[in-house]
């Protein structure tokens, strides 16, 4: 069955950076675009950054545009976001997830706070 496990949050101050993960597994991974999501306290999820299935285009939300940067290892499985330049607006769980697969995985919190 599809698994995605997301990993990698914590505690940053704001400016800081973290590099979020995501384990992908039980469907081929090569095949599908992929996404990270982040739904904040109160808050609707929202889409953060998508990647191409051959990881050849780029999309990100205007929040995150020159801060973040999604990449990703089709030898290896894995899905990643590096998150530079922190602001603790950013705090929110972040779920990666395939394009036109319903999983999500449990998702892993980034907090950005003095």
């Amino acid at each position: 069955q599809v698994q995605l496990v997301e990993s990698g949050g914590g505690l940053v101050q704001p400016g800081g950076s973290l590099r979020l993960s995501c384990a992908a597994s039980g469907f081929t991974f090569s095949g599908y675009a992929m996404s990270w999501y982040r739904q904040a306290p109160g808050k609707a999820r929202e889409l953060v950054a998508s990647i191409t299935s051959v990881g050849g285009s780029t999309t990100y939300a205007d929040s995150v545009k020159g801060r973040f940067t999604i990449s990703r290892d089709n030898a290896k499985n894995m899905l990643y976001l590096q998150m530079n330049s922190l602001k603790p607006e950013d705090t929110a769980m972040y779920y990666c997830k395939a394009l036109r697969i319903s999983s999500w995985g449990q998702g892993t919190q980034v907090t950005v706070s003095s």
